[in-house]
């Protein structure tokens, strides 16, 4: 049998460790009423009303070749180059007033209907028309910066497929379907 002693020191042990945690645990007064010193509140900052200069165009280039290259480099669209007039050969029958020359360089790039995209027939036999730009003298075809640029299908074939694979048809599906291959139809 155990002795009462036992459980007398036993007690006495468990309210001692409860004593050490309360006290351990328990907030003490002295932090409570230390406080940090209230820094005061200031106003807003006021901005200068003074114009100040965009930083992309106040930098200088680091050399002179790069300040020549600066000085000739693509300059900002103005008014558009003159309307060229066809000289000879009869009226075009083509409508081209939606397509400008892509190129870069080409001083008519991106002006529409000013006369200096002619068409140049259908090459290799194919759907679309080789455009030609009297301006720089560059050629490309009638899709060139549309989704169906670089196809060779049919419009509505390739607007059939396409909308079967938005409905959830798998790519093998309508490979199947449109009878071509898979790679084919993830180009498109």
């Amino acid at each position: 049998m155990i002795p009462h002693l036992f459980f007398s020191q036993l007690v006495l042990l468990g309210l001692l460790g409860l004593f050490f945690m309360l006290h351990a645990a328990w907030p003490r007064q002295g932090t409570a009423t230390q406080r940090r010193p209230v820094e005061p509140i200031l106003p807003p900052r006021k901005r200068s009303s003074d114009p100040q200069p965009f930083p992309g165009l106040t930098r200088k280039p680091p050399c002179a070749a790069c300040e020549q290259a600066h000085e000739h480099g693509p300059q900002p669209p103005g008014c558009p180059p003159p309307r060229m007039a066809p000289t000879r050969g009869r009226p075009r029958q083509v409508d081209i007033s939606y397509h400008f020359c892509p190129s870069p360089a080409c001083t008519y790039g991106g002006w529409l209907g000013l006369g200096n995209i002619t068409s140049n027939g259908h090459p290799s036999g194919g759907l679309w028309r080789q455009l030609h730009c009297t301006g720089c003298g560059s050629y490309f075809q009638e899709t060139h910066g549309t989704p169906l640029h670089g196809k060779r299908v049919s419009p509505d074939r390739l607007v059939w497929a396409i909308g079967a694979l938005a409905e959830g048809l798998g790519i093998r599906a309508v490979a199947r379907v449109f009878e071509v291959d898979p790679h084919a139809v993830l180009a498109w």
